[in-house]
């Protein structure tokens, strides 16, 4: 393959120097460290190598790192987050906007119930409820979260990361306009 058939956004993001390829791709986990480690490994001749390669650098990251990362998300329902980007903030929303869009009275319950289990979330966990929203509603999310609501401290941690890789992916597929 050759640098010109590259996928566009792939051969931009190649040629950057590291630190602001580092600020293109953050918004898409939300870890300064994943996003040093993902831009160190380029270049990149396709989309499945950056994904396969996102996943390495996320597995290989400390507890804070992937703290930094889940510090990225609002709230289910909500629209700050401790620590986001103003595009990561965007990516949220629209991650979250087809399961918040729920209208009428049995809307409503379930995102008064979805606050509630967020705040019991961060109450019991320390941190914010990290779901890939994609493609599921509000219902399913909250049935997620009662689930997710008995696991241990480490069992819980080890499910969050998982869904924070499946963020991870979408956004980089959503960042270089792949329809893989």
């Amino acid at each position: 393959m050759t640098m010109s058939s590259l996928n566009p956004v792939l051969t931009y993001w190649n040629q950057l120097d590291a630190q602001t390829a580092e600020r293109e791709v953050v918004p898409c986990c939300g870890s300064r460290a994943w996003a040093a480690g993902l831009a160190a490994l380029r270049p990149y001749t396709d989309a499945q190598q950056l994904y396969e390669a996102s996943d390495r650098v996320w597995a290989a990251l400390t507890d804070d790192d992937w703290r930094e990362a889940f510090d990225s998300h609002p709230r289910i329902g909500q629209q700050h987050a401790r620590a986001a980007t103003a595009e990561s903030l965007a990516l949220s929303s629209q991650e979250q906007h087809a399961a918040m869009s729920v209208t009428g009275s049995r809307g409503d319950a379930v995102k008064l119930a979805l606050a509630e289990g967020n705040r019991q979330y961060d109450e019991r966990f320390g941190r914010v409820f990290i779901v890939c929203a994609a493609g599921k509603s509000a219902a399913e999310i909250l049935a997620i979260l009662n689930a997710r609501m008995d696991n241990t401290p480490t069992v819980e941690w080890r499910e969050a990361g998982k869904q924070q890789r499946q963020i991870t992916q979408l956004r980089l597929r959503r960042w270089i306009g792949a329809n893989d």
